[in-house]
């Protein structure tokens, strides 16, 4: 389906145990931890957890933050690990919620699914989690493949998205994974008429090859604080080729009342990829306190 690893169930648990942790829950084992973030309110506490790796820390912490503001009593167990062990506490009710990736969540359900846009992915996604789990609204936030290029490749040749990219792409070398030809190159004709004239595996250096010149059109995922930091431009992808990967609260419904459910709605409104990425060059390159940038992102939009 996608080159990003945690799309398959076989690899989420590699993407996940291998991030860089980053917690404002301190060390230890996070699902032993009792971390009241919050008093005050009416109800049961709200556990708030994330997997281990700095862009979901960010979100659990502004879906902490946000519930903390209207007076939920929040406890934190960020840094907890893989998928696999997060979807089964949240069964449990060792968790309440969760930063998710509906794409990615709905392709560890069903690896056969070719679902796409926003709403086939959500409505399948709701059909088969388990039973007493559901998601709330998903943001406009996405972190998922794109096809990027700098902003002087996109002015030169006048391009907004993978379209545009017809009668053009034979003239462009492409990077990526190492498996990203023989995973996309087929589609690319299919859906858009695309042949490109060579292939370069770029991995994790796929960003800089793109800005020195070295390939013109990059695999790069979209909350890459590098598309911030090199000022480059990922093309929009009118075919869904790239499938969904909205933000979404994944909650257990037994555990999260009406005014937590709304404050969590609240956030999916506000929050866009162009945003989170923004926020994550501060959380990944300038090296900020997830629960600060987080708590400046909910003052900044009303919602602290």
């Amino acid at each position: 389906m996608t080159t990003r690893p945690v799309r398959t169930a076989v690899a989420v648990a590699v993407l996940m145990l291998g991030a860089a942790a980053c917690s404002s829950s301190g060390g230890g084992d996070p699902l032993a931890a009792k971390s009241p973030a919050a008093q005050g309110g009416s109800g049961k506490t709200v556990v708030v957890g994330s997997a281990n790796f700095p862009e979901n820390v960010l979100l659990a912490s502004i879906y902490s933050q946000a519930l903390q503001a209207k007076g939920v009593k929040v406890e934190e167990k960020f840094n907890i690990g893989s998928r696999e062990v997060l979807y089964g506490q949240l069964q449990s009710g060792a968790l309440t919620v969760l930063p998710e990736y509906n794409g990615a969540l709905l392709g560890y359900l069903d690896a056969k699914s070719t679902a796409t846009g926003k709403d086939a992915v959500n409505t399948e996604l709701a059909a088969k989690l388990a039973a007493g789990l559901g998601i709330l609204d998903s943001a406009a936030a996405e972190d998922k493949d794109s096809l990027t290029v700098t902003q002087e490749t996109a002015d030169r040749l006048g391009v907004k998205s993978i379209a545009d990219l017809a009668g053009k792409a034979q003239d462009l070398v492409i990077g990526g994974p190492p498996e990203f030809k023989s995973r996309r190159e087929q589609q690319f004709k299919d859906a858009y008429g695309l042949t490109f004239k060579e292939w370069k595996p770029t991995a994790d250096t796929t960003a800089n090859a793109l800005k020195d010149g070295a390939v013109q059109v990059g695999n790069v995922f979209t909350t890459d604080p590098k598309i911030v930091q090199l000022k480059l431009v990922s093309l929009n992808d009118p075919k869904n080729l790239f499938s969904s990967q909205n933000v979404t609260p994944l909650v257990n419904k037994a555990g999260l009342d009406a005014t937590g459910t709304a404050a969590l709605n609240a956030v999916s409104a506000k929050l866009d990829t162009a945003g989170l990425t923004a926020l994550m060059k501060r959380v990944a390159v300038d090296k900020e306190d997830p629960s600060a940038v987080a708590k400046d992102w909910l003052k900044t939009n009303g919602l602290n």
